[in-house]
């Protein structure tokens, strides 16, 4: 695979070092989205800052590359989509970022008495498409009355993820709803979806949201797949997930202006490797391209995982969550026409594509995958970004009609790909790529663009690609299991802290972290200004 080539934009660049200090108010270990927010409040505030980042290049899992060799497409390589980042954080640090709603919230495919057929949601058609599908209206009114219960659960939560951590019956007190509560925070997820729906289709669409980068079966005991599901809906108070204009990588640009401009000290090619603390003051050990050196800060903000920081405090890591997602880039020359001829490509791919997520199809996955075997039908899930945003494609791409696919695949655990990552990377692209093809009146290979070596213009990344190429722990991109919005014993009252006074965790592990958010990095800022 080609590597990311080093981007001309601002989180690429290499600052040159300023004289150094004895002392920082703060140390940033990691230069990821949430490192970023927190230097950016807090050089605001006045505080002495510096972000270290091993890469060459700041954004951590938010960035823009140009994967395929020779070929001016500018794609969100790892995240790709915004639903968690509250607009305070935009408008508190100024950030020149904007986002852009999808016309489209998805389009399902399905084969229903042998004719192709599929549920477009969005829009205008979205009624009409279900009684089409369903052959009738209850289906769309349980979908209705159901994210209606959403939405307003996302009303009231979502403003609490920059607040300090609500206690589990304030939250609940706040959300005063105890049908919600119940289906939400108690039973598992699968219990509200059989009670609420009767098209195993329709079924599927709605679990999908409880599946993102997490490997649960729908009535897992642990809730697990509950908690993935609410940070699904709450994004934004709505629970729209928006199209980052100009990828991700503007996102994380602007951040480090931001960061930068408020007198933060960013330095690329310098990875922590050691912390130590006696909770008032603490020592990072830093290797740099000139040898190893020591920084004194009053707190560190680890913008890592749980892993990294134990290890960096030379204290045992808890053991690592599982990743459980492939992710795939492609560019192609044109959209394929579909099997379902009711939908225009340009209606189908606007939104979220749904491929094999049937409610038993996600239950059959889930065991296959359980028992150590790729899924037979593996599900997975398609964006088009340029055709909201065409501004990630070069002005000669644009114009010769060229679009942007991003595919991410559910319930493919990083234990599959242990044995032979690469081999097992190939047999679920192949396994996957049929599952879309199943839809198409031609394969998706067909549509492919080339690079200027001549090659298909795809990758692929399972978790063990992802744990070796940013360091997740097991691939799993929210660090660890997500947690339930609200204080439990032990976390803190901003659910960034740890059991050193001066150290901080600002990364997607702490408590309401997990997504392209900003809310660990703004908490974490937020814990350092009350304490000072």
């Amino acid at each position: 695979m080609p590597a990311p080539e080093p981007s001309a934009s601002p989180s690429s660049a290499r600052q040159p070092h300023a004289p150094a200090r004895d002392r920082y108010d703060a140390v940033i270990v990691g230069g990821g989205h949430n490192g970023l927010v927190a230097a950016a409040y807090l050089a605001r505030a006045g505080q002495s800052v510096l972000v270290l980042e091993r890469l060459d290049t700041t954004g951590g899992a938010a960035i823009s590359t140009r994967p395929f060799a020779g070929v001016d497409a500018r794609l969100s390589r790892y995240s790709y989509l915004v639903s968690l980042l509250p607009r305070k954080i935009v408008r508190d640090l100024g950030l020149d970022f904007a986002v852009r709603k999808r016309t489209v919230s998805s389009y399902t495919p399905a084969l229903r008495d042998g004719r192709p057929t599929g549920l477009l949601v969005g829009g205008d058609r979205t009624r009409e498409s279900f009684a089409a599908l369903t052959g009738g209206e209850r289906e769309y009114a349980a979908w209705q009355r159901f994210y209606a219960m959403t939405q307003r659960v996302a009303e009231r939560v979502f403003p609490t993820l920059t607040e300090p951590l609500p206690g589990r019956e304030v939250l609940r007190a706040r959300i005063d709803d105890a049908d919600a509560w119940r289906a939400l925070f108690e039973e598992p997820i699968g219990v509200a979806v059989e009670r609420n729906f009767t098209d195993d289709l329709v079924r599927g669409v709605v679990l999908t949201d409880a599946l993102i980068g997490t490997f649960a079966d729908a009535h897992d005991a642990s809730l697990l797949q509950n908690r993935c599901f609410l940070y699904h809906v709450i994004g934004g108070g709505t629970g729209d997930w928006d199209v980052p204009v100009g990828g991700m990588g503007a996102l994380t640009d602007a951040l480090a202006r931001a960061a930068r401009t408020a007198g933060a000290e960013i330095r690329v090619r310098h990875e922590a490797t050691r912390i130590e603390t006696d909770g008032g003051h603490a020592e990072v050990t830093v290797r740099t391209p000139d040898g190893d050196q020591t920084v004194a800060a009053r707190r560190v903000l680890v913008n890592a995982s749980p892993q990294a920081l134990a290890t960096l405090l030379g204290e045992t890591p808890p053991p690592p969550a599982e990743g459980a997602q492939l992710k795939v880039n492609m560019l192609l020359t044109r959209l394929p026409r579909l099997r379902d001829r009711s939908v225009d490509p340009r209606q189908a791919f606007a939104g979220t594509f749904h491929i094999a997520e049937g409610y038993g199809q996600l239950a059959d996955a889930c065991r296959e995958a359980a028992a150590g075997r790729l899924p037979t039908a593996p599900p997975s899930e398609i964006y088009c970004h340029s055709l909201t945003d065409p501004s990630i494609l070069g002005p000669d791409l644009a114009a010769r009609g060229y679009q942007t696919l991003t595919l991410f695949g559910l319930h493919t655990p990083a234990r599959l790909f242990a044995a032979d990552n690469e081999t097992a990377r190939a047999t679920l692209l192949k396994a996957t790529l049929a599952e879309l093809d199943a839809h198409l009146e031609e394969p998706i290979t067909d549509c492919l663009a080339l690079d200027e070596n001549g090659e298909p213009c795809i990758e692929a990344k399972t978790p063990l690609d992802l744990e070796r190429d940013l360091r997740l722990p097991g691939g799993h991109i929210f660090h660890r299991d997500l947690s339930f919005p609200y204080a439990e014993e032990g976390v803190g009252r901003w659910g960034v802290e740890t059991a050193h006074a001066n150290v901080l965790l600002c990364g997607a592990g702490a408590v309401r972290g997990g997504g392209v958010s900003g809310v660990p990095g703004h908490n974490a800022a937020m814990a350092v200004l009350e304490a000072s």
